[in-house]
């Protein structure tokens, strides 16, 4: 069970398996007001990008699922969306001067080399064409111990204080909100700002294709469709599927 705790937009919740599955739940039975968040403690069957489990220790992380709606208008300017809130959390971490950011290809939230956060967009087509988006972020805050977790991290360990939850809630969806509302004036501003905030963009890397091994390749951006362009060794730029490949560092 879960206690439930409503203040205008905001659905808090103690523990729950999954904030996007309740959200999407939600939107579902009633008509919601877009940017609606739903944040927990704790979720037990937490959602990655791939089917990966996001594991998070109760209470010391920011949990939340956001509510989008009359943004995209179209399913081929989907990949607009993950620029969008990439972007206004990275704005937030800046603001916060949390160092060395980056934007591991397509949704990961960087510090450093090391995982801090991760986002998980999930769209559905209503029967009138509208496209609903369910905006999942999962970020590190608090939470010091990353035991059998090599390449995470939190914005306690890399500043070594503690973080306000709650501002970094209302901050980051203040920030989303505002991006939003500009998004139509600075949608190739912020497409060019996503490219230059890459994870290593523009240095040669090994890559595991899933199914060709293993190979070098330098990140030179992302397609109009959110694919990642990758220069090969033949002077070839290949667009890849998040299903196609990982980088291997």
């Amino acid at each position: 069970m879960f206690h439930k705790k409503t203040y205008s937009k905001v659905i808090k919740l103690d523990a729950i398996d999954s904030t996007n599955e309740f959200l999407k739940g939600l939107s579902n039975k009633q008509e919601l007001e877009n940017f609606t968040v739903v944040t927990a403690e704790s979720q037990t069957k937490g959602k990655g990008q791939m089917g990966a489990v996001w594991v998070s220790e109760p209470s010391k992380n920011l949990i939340m699922s956001i509510l989008v709606k009359d943004f995209l208008a179209d399913i081929c300017q989907i990949f607009s969306l993950n620029i969008l809130v990439s972007l206004a959390v990275i704005e937030v971490l800046e603001s916060l001067r949390i160092p060395d950011l980056s934007i591991k290809w397509p949704n990961d939230i960087m510090s450093y080399n090391k995982k801090i956060g991760g986002i998980l967009i999930e769209n559905s087509i209503k029967s009138d064409g509208t496209i609903v988006s369910i905006v999942g972020l999962g970020l590190n805050v608090n939470q010091t111990n990353f035991e059998n977790l090599a390449k995470a991290s939190s914005l306690a360990v890399i500043c070594a204080t503690e973080f306000d939850k709650e501002a970094l809630l209302s901050t980051i969806v203040t920030s989303l909100e505002k991006n939003r509302a500009l998004w139509n004036q600075q949608s190739s501003t912020s497409w060019n700002k996503y490219t230059n905030t890459l994870y290593k963009k523009g240095i040669p890397m090994a890559f595991s294709a899933h199914n060709n091994g293993n190979f070098m390749g330098i990140i030179q951006g992302v397609s109009v469709s959110g694919k990642l362009l990758v220069l090969l060794e033949d002077d070839r730029v290949v667009e890849f599927d998040i299903k196609e490949i990982q980088m291997l560092y």
